[in-house]
């Protein structure tokens, strides 16, 4: 998914919409899917291949944004009885309905991972599998990969099992329903276990030295034929649920080492360049960032409600873009094997209907804990993907990125002249005159030029608007 998240809301914005379009014919974004893969997922969708395993007793719920259809995890949370807590964790298993080789598998391999723009997404699979027959959707029967992870009173994983299994999801819930519910103690224990768990697991996060970012997403609201910019602040319910994701992930790669075929999602550690330059951002946010604390201690302090930290955050993430996949077969040890992030090895298994690479990973799983041989199309897909997802995160990003520029562009484009109170977040080492602001309102955060002096790296300086055309020219602010 992008970095940055963003959706559009409200009824005008024809202008943007079609800049929006043109940014996707620009970025050779695929378009309809050919005929052939439409007629073969509709097939699928009628004749999935059904697994024998039956646990449509457990009453699953699932926690997504209310509009989201392509829904690739469902739970159950529950104690045990001898102390600690049993999580079934089910992932729609597309493998149930795509056929190795056939048109539905190749479109899916020049897709690679859904893509978001602010009106709509790009699916990675027909609509009427990711947002139908394979999606986890209520009250409907539906093939998984059912993982079951017992974890003791910490939340440290003791026992994993993952194989095929019908399931029933009962009840759709989203972040803001799940938190009011917990927060006033209306929520059923399978829901209101989910902050027990998701505490434990950020704990242990900490002890580990990993960190999750809790980035806000950036939301474009259209009215009237102008656009306005807003955060949503991630709520401590989205956290938890995505530790459930994170504990699977972890699970997911020791399977796989222990059986020796596998493949991680991995990332580096940040050379000592990239913390130095955040170190300069947060002084120019005015976040104080004292020598001794380390990164994951500081990020873990802020508060992404106020502008700054929600910056910050966002500046952050430049640490993550170093992240790859790394495969390993016949034994051999996988190199690298961490993800910096996520302090442990890790691996992606819990997204198959909107990222590739989900779907072989569950059934190199699925064959670790059986003890067999992992399917022969599973394992010689793998020295490929490393390259297929990187080809698609660039895609991804570079989206995301064109995006970003033409919302702002798009926020700004009646304001020429229009003088901001701004923040300088970074200046160019080699040209002193030119850098980055960071605006107190409106939420942007756009390149500045100053003809008179250098700009001063964390104080804050009044701009005024010189450049800003959707689908034209990017936002530019000169010193005012």
């Amino acid at each position: 998914m992008p970095r940055r998240q963003m959706h559009m809301t409200g009824a005008d914005g024809a202008a943007l919409r079609a800049a929006l379009r043109a940014l996707r014919t620009k970025l050779g974004v695929p378009d309809a899917f050919p005929a052939e893969v439409l007629a073969e997922a509709e097939r699928a969708a009628r004749e999935p291949r059904l697994p024998a395993a039956d646990a449509t007793d457990l009453p699953f719920f699932t926690v997504d944004p209310p509009s989201s259809r392509d829904l690739d995890q469902a739970m159950h949370l529950a104690k045990r009885p001898a102390g600690g807590f049993r999580v079934h964790y089910a992932i729609a298993d597309v493998a149930a309905f795509v056929a190795p080789g056939g048109p539905l598998d190749a479109e899916a391999h020049r897709r690679v991972t859904t893509l978001y723009f602010p009106d709509g997404r790009v699916p990675l699979h027909p609509a009427v599998l990711s947002e139908g027959a394979a999606s986890l959707l209520p009250d409907q029967t539906r093939p998984a990969l059912l993982w079951r992870l017992d974890l003791d009173a910490e939340g440290r994983v003791e026992t994993t099992d993952v194989r095929r299994a019908l399931v029933r999801s009962r009840a759709r819930l989203d972040y803001e329903g799940v938190q009011k519910a917990i927060d006033t103690g209306a929520a059923e224990e399978p829901v209101a276990l989910l902050e027990d768990i998701g505490r434990l697991r950020e704990a242990l996060e900490v002890e580990r030295g990993g960190i999750s970012l809790n980035v806000p997403e950036q939301e474009v609201v259209a009215h009237d034929g102008s656009y306005a910019l807003a955060y949503r602040a991630p709520l401590p319910a989205d956290g938890w649920n995505a530790q459930i994701s994170l504990m699977t992930g972890i699970a997911a790669a020791d399977l796989m080492l222990a059986a020796g075929t596998g493949i991680l999602r991995t990332l580096p550690r940040a050379p000592d360049g990239a913390v130095g330059r955040l170190r300069r951002a947060a002084k120019a946010l005015r976040i104080d960032w004292p020598h001794h604390v380390p990164y994951a201690e500081l990020v873990r302090s802020l508060d992404p409600h106020r502008p700054a930290h929600a910056a910050f955050l966002q500046e952050c993430t430049a640490l993550l873009r170093g992240a790859g996949y790394t495969v390993f077969t016949g034994g051999e040890s996988p190199d690298p094997a961490i993800h910096a992030a996520v302090a442990a090895p890790y691996a992606h298994c819990t997204a198959p209907l909107r990222r590739l690479v989900d779907r072989y990973t569950g059934e190199l799983c699925l064959a670790s804990v059986a003890g067999a041989e992992p399917p022969q199309w599973a394992v010689a897909a793998l020295d490929a993907l490393p390259k297929e997802m990187a080809d698609g995160g660039r895609l991804a990003n570079a989206a995301e990125r064109e995006c970003v520029d033409l919302v702002e562009a798009a926020v700004l484009k009646d304001r020429i002249g229009e003088t901001f109170e701004a923040t300088v977040i970074d200046v160019k080492d080699h040209e002193p005159r030119e850098g980055t602001v960071h605006l107190a309102e409106p939420a942007v955060v756009g390149r500045v030029v100053s003809a008179a002096r250098e700009l001063p790296l964390g104080e804050r300086i009044r701009v005024r608007l010189t450049e800003a055309d959707p689908g034209v020219a990017k936002v530019l602010f000169a010193l005012a």
